[in-house]
């Protein structure tokens, strides 16, 4: 049996286990079958969750900024941003929303108030520090409020009809809005990690897309639509712009402050340097909570895939779900089916994505080289 080069490049299972249990299950199961393989492990993340742990274990030097900020619903949430070294004393700061205004911070759903104002206030923290390039990785968003509470923490003033200050998440009382006390952009400029490419409005847009996945019904899905669509005639960005949509519109206002858009998994990929990993791989092994028609729209087992392919490498999925066509890989396991079912899958999901890899790894003809 001819040993082979495998780099492991999986994103999170959301909400079920990091990337970086996954990778090591995918380890665990390759080697229980070929344990003369040189395996190399690359969590992988798109700008949602993880993001931050992805860069943390991939960048030497990389340091944790603890930051109290104001989380989705009011209550004080204790975050971090991160600090990746860089030419001078400056460096790169790396955010991310969900961890500071994510889903996962709500006890129960606020599909209209909600808001982003703790992901800005992390961003200003980085600000303060000095960055002098910023990586904002949006992902895992608890609101629809077009990114109106990160740009009010950067220095944005809205206003209701009578000329009172907004409060966060009161996105659809607002009448005017000034942006000319705006922080500035950080001089080597402020990149938005993005994993899909929604516009802001419309039938793919912010609300109609996303809003339901953060509690809102019909009827709030159109009062949600309605308020943006008012927010975006204030800003001078076009709504229709590929990732506009994202985060409830987080990339909207960001487009707004100067950010530029970037796909997620491509740009943490270019940071952590996957591409040169891969370039030298026989075997490549990805994966994500549920393969779906979204996940060609810059979601990471497609970055992957595409990446082998250059390489002239085999690449593998392993997904809790699998909904799409899996044509680009050699070989595919989903964890509902090994399992019996979703939640028996959820219930364990580790041993099930062991055994898959381990499935994957037996598979392997021998003359693979």
């Amino acid at each position: 049996m001819k040993s082979l080069q495998v780099v492991i490049a999986p994103d999170s299972f959301k909400g079920i286990a990091s990337a970086i249990e996954v990778a090591g299950a995918i380890a665990a199961g390759w080697a229980s079958v070929r344990d003369s393989d040189d395996v190399r492990l690359m969590p992988m993340a798109d700008g949602g969750e993880g993001t931050l742990e992805a860069f943390e274990l991939a960048v030497p030097g990389a340091r944790r900024m603890p930051v109290t900020v104001t989380g989705p619903d009011g209550r004080p949430v204790a975050a971090y941003w991160l600090l990746l070294p860089g030419p001078g004393s400056s460096g790169t700061g790396v955010v991310e929303l969900a961890g500071t205004s994510g889903l996962t911070l709500l006890d129960a759903l606020r599909p209209l108030t909600a808001h982003t104002l703790g992901f800005g206030q992390a961003i200003a923290a980085a600000l303060d520090h000095g960055v002098d390039r910023l990586l904002l990785a949006i992902g895992g968003s608890s609101s629809t409020d077009g990114g109106l509470g990160a740009l009010t923490a950067l220095g944005a003033r809205a206003t209701d009809a009578a000329g009172r200050p907004v409060a966060p998440g009161g996105l659809s009382a607002i009448a005017t809005l000034d942006l000319t006390g705006l922080r500035p952009v950080p001089a080597g400029g402020a990149q938005i990690l993005c994993d899909v490419t929604s516009p802001l409005l419309g039938p793919s847009g912010a609300a109609a897309v996303f809003g339901p996945q953060k509690g809102a019904n019909s009827e709030q899905v159109v009062a949600l639509e309605a308020a943006v669509a008012r927010f975006a005639g204030l800003v001078a960005v076009d709504p229709a712009t590929p990732g506009a949509g994202a985060a409830g519109g987080t990339g909207f206002g960001l487009l707004a402050w100067g950010a530029t858009m970037a796909a997620g998994a491509a740009a943490v990929g270019t940071a952590l340097g996957v591409a040169g990993a891969v370039a030298g791989a026989s075997v490549v092994i990805t994966g994500e909570g549920r393969f779906d028609a979204q996940s060609d729209a810059g979601k990471v087992p497609s970055y992957v895939a595409g990446l082998a392919a250059e390489a002239g490498a085999r690449a593998y999925l392993v997904a809790g779900l699998i909904e799409a066509d899996i044509g680009r890989f050699a070989g595919a396991e989903s964890l509902t089916e090994l399992a019996g079912g979703g939640a028996a899958a959820m219930r364990d999901p580790l041993r099930w994505i062991t055994l898959a890899a381990r499935r994957l790894a037996a598979a392997q003809p021998a003359d693979l080289s």
